[in-house]
């Protein structure tokens, strides 16, 4: 007599696959993290695309090193492209914490290798709006507005200008030095200030 069929198996449900959930998960997070940055941010109306070399098809390659510290999740050392800005820095570290005062900062600001990033707290006391680290108090060049240019020695409020005019035409500083380029400062008058700018 022969056997008897064994049954079907009933028809199995589709599973999400492991590796389906943690990507889902990571797509929820990367979310997550992207409403974190932009809380408290006012929409950009315009976008504006700059003129650069990459537009020309000449692109910048290679990569730098920012090291994060303060209000964010992951504090460490990143490496990040060339082209990268604040954002882009903060996003690595995992974005900020709830109590992380994101009106201190610049977010769009491009970043220079081998710079230190604090993100402050709300009500932290920054030193101003080139603070770097709490035991630096000198007066950073590439970010420092009109009143702390002010705060040194011989520096009035045209020269201020100039030194503003002159980031704002040619980029960063990449030396204390570079201020000989700005009209009206001297070898006598960057001896005498020196000491109270960094990069």
């Amino acid at each position: 007599m022969p056997e008897s069929a064994a049954p079907s198996p009933p028809p199995r449900r589709l599973r999400l696959g492991v590796g389906a959930a943690i990507v889902l998960a990571l797509v929820v997070l990367s979310a997550a993290v992207g409403l974190g940055l932009m809380r408290g941010q006012a929409a950009p109306t315009e976008s504006v695309p700059l003129a650069t070399d990459a537009a020309a098809g000449g692109g910048s390659t290679g990569e730098l090193y920012v090291h994060v510290l303060g209000a964010v999740e992951h504090p460490g050392l990143y490496v990040l492209d060339l082209d990268s800005r604040l954002v882009d820095a903060v996003a690595a570290a995992g974005g900020t914490t709830d109590d992380a005062d994101l009106t201190a900062i610049n977010l769009a600001r491009v970043l220079a290798d081998g710079e230190q990033i604090i993100v402050p707290t709300v009500g932290a006391v920054v030193d101003g709006p080139g603070a770097v680290a709490p035991s630096d108090d000198r007066v950073d060049l590439n970010t420092a507005d009109q009143a702390a240019l002010e705060t040194l020695s011989r520096i009035g409020p045209a020269l201020a200008e100039r030194i503003i005019a002159w980031r704002d035409e040619n980029g960063r500083f990449q030396s204390v030095d570079d201020l000989l380029a700005v009209p009206g400062i001297g070898e006598k008058l960057l001896a005498g200030i020196r000491d109270g700018v960094r990069v």
